[in-house]
């Protein structure tokens, strides 16, 4: 089943039947000491943490934490300059040249009924005039969640921030799956510019059925219900804003695999705590599928 774009740009997948559980015991398959690994929501209160049983026990048996990035490389110099290369256009290009004169029309008449001023606006244009079109999708997301949850959400300290911050605090060591440059290429190199310009267009088209479907997405990981989180991430447009199966697997199937040939060695080494997006741990596909696959015990922690 297609599943939007948008809902699989957090790493938000899912597929299987596991319900009220966020936190899992890795062990067997030769480890001397048990790791875990949690489900993420990018846009989760830090302070849900504490409803979850097990994550203090968890993260005393364990001596690193290892997320998807690691959260310390966003003060370096050449991978953050290469995120903010990414995120925009090529130099002498402006929307105006990407998108069509519809598409242009609409996100000023979108920004100026969000926002309170659209184009118009020097600072507007000078701010977002010059990125890519899927670069304002990610922005607008995250956006619009805050402005329908004033006061809950601290884009500063992020859940995921959160566990390495708690790594550093006891002077252990903090890792990533992956880097920097590789998400930034996922996300901001990765679609042809047509495709970010049509996926931009969605967003706008399709904006309350999207904000209602983080709301459910939202909700059913506060819930710990990851039966229900699939449902929600399961529904689709039904045209052509729903993602194909090709960038469905470049978002989650194929790093979830990636993450299979580094997540063993490291375990074997030292007991590690891995923070990763909910909904990338289940289904036939997913990381804890995959760890059973290689002769892990995988058990969800009460």
């Amino acid at each position: 089943m297609k599943k939007s774009i948008f809902v699989a740009a957090f790493a938000l997948l899912f597929a299987g039947s596991v319900k009220a559980q966020l936190l899992w015991k890795i062990s067997g398959g030769g480890l001397e000491k048990p790791s875990y690994v949690i489900g993420s929501h990018h846009l989760a209160n830090v302070s849900f943490i504490d409803k979850i049983a097990g994550v203090k026990d968890a993260l005393t048996e364990t001596d690193q934490v290892y997320g998807e990035v690691d959260m310390g490389t966003m003060t370096d110099t050449e991978a953050m300059g290469y995120m903010q290369k990414a995120m925009m256009l090529p130099e002498g290009q402006t929307l105006k040249d990407v998108l069509t004169p519809g598409q242009y029309q609409k996100l000023d008449k979108f920004l100026a009924a969000k926002l309170g001023v659209g184009f118009s606006s020097p600072e507007v244009a000078n701010s977002m005039g010059r990125m890519k079109p899927y670069t304002i999708v990610t922005q607008l997301i995250v956006l619009t969640y805050m402005m329908n949850h004033m006061g809950e959400f601290d884009p500063s300290t992020t859940f995921d921030m959160w566990f390495q911050a708690q790594a550093k605090k006891n002077n252990e060591p903090v890792g990533g799956l992956e880097e920097i440059k590789f998400q930034a290429d996922l996300l901001y190199n990765s679609y042809p510019m047509e495709r970010q310009a049509q996926l931009l267009e969605c967003f706008i088209d399709h904006n309350d059925y999207q904000a209602s479907m983080l709301e459910k997405v939202t909700k059913a990981f506060y819930d710990q219900d990851l039966d229900a989180l699939k449902k929600a991430s399961d529904e689709k447009i039904g045209n052509s804003c729903d993602s194909t199966p090709e960038e469905n697997a470049a978002l989650v199937d194929n790093r979830n695999a990636d993450w299979l040939t580094k997540m063993p060695e490291i375990m074997k080494k030292t007991p590690t705590f891995f923070v990763v997006g909910a909904l990338h741990l289940p289904g036939e596909k997913g990381v804890l599928q995959l760890l059973k696959n290689a002769g892990y015990t995988v058990e969800p922690v009460k």
